[in-house]
């Protein structure tokens, strides 16, 4: 067994969650948001099965060429960049980028020209479990003057992009954006792509809407909305393809009760770890153990760090008889883990990632 802790992807379940997305919307586009995982074996199996690539950064650019991945099928859709990574991203052949301001229409003008944009809208979307909130989008008024400058600029302005909120739970939040970028068409004209982003949810601990449902949300409103003239969708999930792939494996590393009264359980993983989405208890994994059948008491849980920040979850039903030494499973950790964890705090080595497309596993990091 290797040493705890460790995460282990289940590559046919990363192909699974493709396919499965790309039968609830056949005619969309399916770009992976590369920040969810970026190990190339999950790229290079993506690339495969005809994903297209949403990068964040130098760093994930990069990231897909080591993979094989051409700049051709990457898509730069983070809106805040220097210049300088507009200029290299299309020396390496990409050439699809979004913006939401002049400055950034600026950027790929002087650095991408002939590039193709989208420009990225801001709008009041039902709060997601992790909301992206004022950082980035701008007006759909300023979107569609952006659009019409970027043509005057002798760009090629593709069409509209939004995002909905990481893990978001209310499918009317794609009816909102689609209608949006609709009066968005019809003031700019010309414009063929609708990227609808990512923010597709899975259940954790607790229910979150199923695919088929925000799927039938999306094609009703692109019907409404738009009638026979359908843009071209584009979908950019990260969630959805692989967090349901990963299971995080661990170990209790102490168990006591604190000053406060409470049972506290320490594991050997934390937020600095690769579990930074526990912040808030934004997510709030499903944790297993040998134990499960005891009786169960709540617990403060919490990471190896001498971080008073490290901790998980204030409470958490765990077995009473829960020990040092126990193994505990945290499943749906395919996602934003092993990219969050940091390389170094305190000590502590970045996440191992283990491959499997049984029978065979591959370990990289």
């Amino acid at each position: 067994m290797p040493d705890s802790p460790y995460l282990t992807i289940d590559l046919g379940r990363v192909r699974e969650s493709f396919r499965a997305l790309r039968a609830a919307l056949p005619g969309a586009e399916i770009r992976y948001a590369v920040k969810a995982n970026p190990a190339e074996p999950i790229l290079r199996l993506l690339a495969a099965q005809g994903a297209g690539f949403d990068v964040a950064s130098i760093g994930e650019i990069d990231a897909c060429i080591d993979a094989g991945i051409a700049g051709a099928l990457q898509t730069f859709g983070n809106t805040v960049k220097k210049a300088s990574d507009v200029a290299y991203a299309w020396s390496v052949g990409v050439r699809r980028f979004a913006v939401d301001t002049d400055d950034g229409l600026a950027a790929l003008a002087a650095h991408a020209p002939g590039a193709h944009v989208e420009c990225r809208v801001a709008l009041p979307f039902p709060a997601s479990v992790t909301p992206f909130g004022d950082k980035f989008g701008c007006t759909p008024d300023a979107a569609a003057r952006l659009l019409t400058r970027a043509r005057q600029l002798g760009l090629h302005p593709d069409g509209v992009a939004f995002h909905v909120g990481s893990q978001q739970l209310d499918p009317s939040a794609w009816e909102l954006g689609i209608a949006h970028a609709a009066d968005i068409f019809a003031v700019v004209g010309g414009l063929s792509t609708l990227n609808a982003g990512g923010g597709f949810p899975i259940g954790y601990t607790t229910d979150a809407p199923d695919l088929p449902a925000i799927a039938g949300v999306i094609t009703a409103a692109l019907t409404r909305h738009f009638g026979a003239a359908a843009p071209r969708l584009v979908v950019e999930p990260g969630r959805l393809l692989v967090a349901s792939a990963g299971t995080l494996r661990c170990e209790v590393v102490a168990v006591r009760t604190g000053t406060d009264g409470r049972r506290w359980v320490y594991l050997d993983v934390g937020r600095y770890g690769g579990l930074a989405e526990t912040e808030n208890e934004y997510i709030r994994y499903r944790l297993r153990t040998d134990r499960d059948g005891d009786p169960l008491g709540d617990a403060v849980v919490a990471g190896p760090t001498c971080d008073g920040d490290d901790v998980l979850y204030q409470r958490y039903p765990l077995p009473i008889s829960l020990a040092a030494g126990d193994t505990v499973a945290i499943d749906a950790a395919g996602a934003y883990t092993a990219s969050y964890a940091s390389t170094s705090f305190n000590g502590f080595p970045p996440l191992p990632t283990h491959f499997r497309e049984a029978p065979d596993a591959v370990r990289t990091g």
